[in-house]
């Protein structure tokens, strides 16, 4: 009699998919459950990836405005923003802020983009920042000219209506995939642009534009 009740309290256990209420859920129930989350988690962050995409570049927009306010005093200092003859890439002539003029070396990385931090201080020589600059701009730049912008798909002049930022969202030119950017102009004020510009980036007077490391 002892060993039928007991029998009958197991069978009352199992679940219709066989399994022993007591053990947990089932793999399948689990494999099930991980496909959903999946899901939802993907679903939310596609709907959520425009707003990511805008607060990205306005903590970027930030970057770059102080950024400009080291170029400021240095511009005042030399006459000039930073110059550094035969540069290669922006983290060479941009290295001649820090740490005098800023130690901050967090704002040369953009929120958007997939380069590492900088210590706080250190050279940007041995790092990978994530603009672009104008070198050349001296105090005969004109308010609108742009000094610094996200990484640019290239290094040329462009004419309005000109690709400047990625496309697709692959690299080059993608700090903000395939939102756009931002540009810093001589006044220190900061524009979104979608990734074709509707701006005239010309290179004269011995202006180059110089993109970060690859």
């Amino acid at each position: 009699m002892r060993k039928n009740l007991m029998q009958l309290h197991h069978k009352e256990a199992m679940t219709p998919l066989g399994h022993d209420k007591t053990g947990g859920f089932s793999l399948l129930e689990l494999l099930l459950v991980m496909a959903i989350v999946a899901g939802l988690s993907a679903m939310f962050f596609e709907a959520n990836a425009p707003a990511r995409q805008r607060a990205q570049k306005l903590r970027c927009s930030d970057n770059l405005q102080k950024i400009f306010l080291a170029l400021e005093i240095y511009r005042n200092d030399f006459g000039k923003f930073p110059v550094a003859t035969n540069a290669p890439t922006s983290e060479v002539p941009l290295n001649l802020l820090v740490p005098r003029y800023s130690a901050d070396t967090s704002i040369f990385i953009c929120p958007g983009g997939r380069d590492g931090s900088i210590p706080s201080g250190a050279s940007l020589l041995t790092h990978r920042i994530s603009y672009a600059y104008y070198m050349g701009r001296d105090t005969n730049a004109a308010p609108r000219d742009v000094v610094m912008s996200d990484r640019q798909v290239n290094t040329l002049a462009k004419a309005p209506g000109g690709q400047v930022f990625s496309l697709d969202g692959k690299s080059p030119g993608n700090n903000h995939n395939k939102s756009g950017g931002n540009f810093l102009f001589c006044d220190g004020s900061v524009e979104s642009s979608e990734p074709v510009t509707t701006l005239s980036l010309s290179l004269s007077n011995g202006v180059v534009l110089l993109n970060p490391k690859p």
